[in-house]
């Protein structure tokens, strides 16, 4: 044993001061300070930036469910090991970094204390063993990362890789980083344990401790200095560089994923909100502003959510825009995002310190603050949010080529990107991080409707429909009743007995829904509804002509107002009749009626029709059975809607719907449940039409047929339409075969038909 073999952990090497003890103390504490210097610097300059967001409203309440949060998604990593390989690979470097966080406080120590361990456990067999273990688990998460990279080249694989667009320069010299710190810790820790003599559970310190012992003390000792001075130096330049770049969410991922909206951030959109406050669309103020047209107008938990957005890719690989060619990518969005508010930073943070601290104020610029600009950045401020880059570079992938780079020459979001979106929170549940991409997007949207007047031709007709009509036909209120003239059963209409409540009696009220009135596919839907429910003696009640458009389709396209207007109507209507219980066919009136209508005052359990049906079998109560019609032998697939599926998690009961027909064979789509695929439908693209890419109903309708189904099940009129869209126009060209699209509640009632009615 060594000298300082004989000197226990922490005690100072008792001899004075050698060189090698000078050269270590005062190289290291230069490092040391210069780097932290920059970094606290740089941590400063986001801390102003992120709180210069305006203010962000219920962050911190439902403290259970953020907590469980942190556990399950940050240190459980459950959303990053949706994906598995590449989940174990960030789990084994988050957790790696996390017990060699031991061995950093060692090195830093080192520098003013040889020999240092960390207090109390640093010696301990076990923690020695998982630092070893985990020296090798990262390294293998590294090789794991770079054969994905490899794989999903994006310059090779254009816009079919997720990484398409991101940093993927930066990405690499990252891996390289993580890499030196691993080798710079085992060759300062092999010198250690050289020095120091054999530690129990270090099983890859000493073997390399073991090569090392034949050098002598003084050479062992400046190995060491070189390997701490090393380690701390890559460590130090690693935050340095993590704090200048999308490796930022390893500091802030945590932070954005505990001041996210809980339950998620899926399902109701946010209300408006001027200041902090929810707005008051009957007496507005008068400076209100309405949704985001600059950088600045958005809170600081959304420019926190910029900040913390990896590249990863994960929401661009889901999105049926990118998929099918548009320039939405939800990864590219928010990188656009994070860009502007980096570029408009300086006269951001110059507005707040004029205005005494306070967030500069929405929808106004500082003029004062803004003379006192260079042109070129006076430019990029006045620069409009959203906008057309016709003619610009990369028009069709939002402003990015494959490795990352932008092309810095117009509006940081491009108009047809924005208008792309489906809403189908495919990016949100994918995003590792919580990001609120939809949120973002609408936000955006009704600033262009409500304040630029600038918005997709086709949903000038929409609005109209639903503010004149009371939907998007545009039919008269009269024609809500005449699907019950076409069935052979009695269907009680609230109203036609003088009844100012809902009795006593009925169980649920049917919200048959614009679509399940009006439009001929949906309504054999809900004939099947209602007959299934007489069947299995359900007493229900339908409003017919007291209905009106949930305000949905207008919500997602931005018209905040407009969806005000039919949501209070409809509030008004169902808190008078004092409903409670409503069925639903349609998602998104479900999603409405159940989830935002608490917002203005509305509180009802609603569910779907799937739901209850499923209920009402598995009860006895509706009973499939064998029959010509029932379908016998027949394959069916299921295709999962996006605002029953991700937006309120019911995946089961359609398919417990589909799967109790006797003989039928359920087949899954290859992209289904959580990772089903967008029919195009959503975010009011129903009324749009698509000229950039391909389609994405018949995208998905393809995805179907290649299945071998000879049904397509669907539980939404929307869906409904679009893959019966889709599937017909394979039909013209000569495909698709006998492939029929149909309802969930029409593949049950032909098995239960052959039942009497009551």
């Amino acid at each position: 044993m060594t000298m300082r073999g004989a000197v226990l952990a922490n005690e100072r090497y008792p001899d004075p001061m050698d060189a090698v003890d000078i050269f270590r103390l005062s190289l290291g504490t230069a490092i040391i300070v210069v780097a932290l210097a920059f970094a606290v610097r740089r941590a400063l300059f986001l801390n102003a930036l992120i709180r210069s967001g305006q203010p962000a409203v219920d962050r911190t309440g439902h403290l259970p469910r953020r907590a469980r949060a942190e556990a399950v998604e940050v240190l459980g990593q459950k959303k990053l090991l949706q994906w598995f390989v590449p989940g174990i690979a960030h789990v084994f470097a988050f957790w790696g970094f996390i017990v060699l966080g031991i061995t950093v406080v060692e090195a830093f120590g080192e520098v003013f204390i040889p020999g240092f361990w960390f207090p109390v456990i640093g010696t301990w067999p076990i923690v020695l063993f998982l630092e070893d273990l985990f020296v090798i688990l990262v390294l293998v998460g590294i090789i794991l990362f770079a054969l994905i990279r490899l794989t999903n080249n994006p310059v090779k694989k254009g816009r079919y890789s997720r990484f398409f667009g991101s940093h993927t320069g930066p990405a690499w010299v990252v891996l390289l980083m993580i890499f030196l710190v691993l080798l710079t810790l085992e060759i300062y820790r092999g010198a250690k344990l050289a020095l120091y003599g054999d530690f129990p559970g270090a099983f890859l310190s000493n073997t390399i401790a073991s090569w090392m012992s034949p050098l002598s003390e003084n050479a062992l000792q400046w190995i060491e200095v070189f390997g701490i001075l090393s380690h701390i130096a890559v460590i130090l330049g690693f935050l340095l560089l993590v704090l200048h770049s999308k490796h930022l969410h390893i500091f802030v991922a945590p932070i954005n994923v505990a001041f996210s909206r809980r339950p998620n951030g899926l399902g109701p959109l946010l209300p408006m909100y001027f200041d902090g406050k929810p707005l008051d669309f009957e007496d507005p103020p008068d400076d209100a502003t309405f949704g985001v047209g600059r950088i600045e107008d958005f809170t600081w938990k959304d420019t926190l959510d910029f900040a913390t957005c990896t590249e990863c890719g994960r929401c661009q690989s889901q999105c049926p825009a990118w998929n099918t060619g548009k320039p939405l990518s939800p990864k590219l969005m928010i990188m656009n995002l994070r860009e502007a508010s980096f570029a408009k930073a300086p006269y951001v943070l110059a507005a707040q310190k004029a205005n005494g601290g306070a967030n500069p104020p929405m929808g106004e610029f500082d003029e004062a603050v803004l003379a006192g600009l260079s042109p070129e950045l006076r430019a990029e401020v006045e620069m409009p949010l959203v906008g057309s880059r016709e003619g610009m570079a990369h028009k069709d992938t939002d402003g990015y080529d494959a490795s990352g780079h932008r092309a810095q020459d117009g509006p940081a979001i491009d108009e047809d990107a924005l208008w792309s979106c489906t809403t189908c929170g495919a990016c949100v549940y994918q995003c590792p991080v919580d990001i609120e991409h939809i949120d973002h997007f609408i936000d955006m949207r009704r600033h262009q409707v409500l304040i630029e007047t600038n918005f997709p031709a086709e949903l000038n007709g929409l609005f109209k429909n639903i503010e004149n009509k009371g939907n998007p036909w545009g039919m008269n209120a009269s024609s809500r009743n005449a699907w019950i003239e076409e069935v052979d059963f009695d269907v009680r209409v609230f109203g036609t007995e003088g009844e100012d409540e809902i009795p006593e009696d009925v169980e649920y009220l049917f919200w048959v829904g614009c679509a399940g009135a009006f439009e001929d596919r949906a309504k054999r839907t809900t004939k099947a509804v209602a007959e299934l429910l007489t069947i299995a003696g359900v007493n229900f009640m339908v409003l017919g002509e007291g209905e009106t458009c949930t305000g949905d389709p207008a919500r997602r396209a931005g018209n905040e107002f407009l969806f005000q207007m039919q949501g209070m109507q409809n509030v008004e209507v169902l808190n008078e009749i004092k409903a409670k219980k409503i069925v639903v066919t349609c998602p998104h009136c479900m999603n409405t009626l159940g989830r935002e209508y608490p917002q203005i005052g509305g509180d009802y359990e609603v569910v779907h029709h799937s739901q209850l049906l499923a209920t009402l079998v598995s009860e006895g109560r509706l009973t499939p059975v064998t029959s010509p019609d029932s379908g016998i032998g027949e394959k069916i697939t299921y295709h999962d809607p996006c605002y029953l599926g991700r937006h309120n998690n019911v995946y089961v009961p359609p398919r417990d719907l589909v799967a109790s027909v006797p003989g039928v064979d359920l087949v899954e789509m290859p992209r289904s449940g959580t990772e089903s695929f967008c029919c195009g439908a959503g975010g009011a693209r129903m009324w749009m039409e698509e000229k950039i890419g391909t389609r994405v109903n018949v995208n998905r309708a393809d995805e179907a047929i290649a299945t071998g189904a000879t049904k397509v099940a669907v539980a939404c009129p929307f869906c409904n339409v679009m893959i019966n869209d889709g599937v017909t126009m394979r039909q013209q060209e000569g495909g698709a075969v006998g492939v029929e699209v149909v309802d969930v509640a029409s593949v049950l009632l032909n098995s239960v038909k052959v039942k009497a009615l009551p």
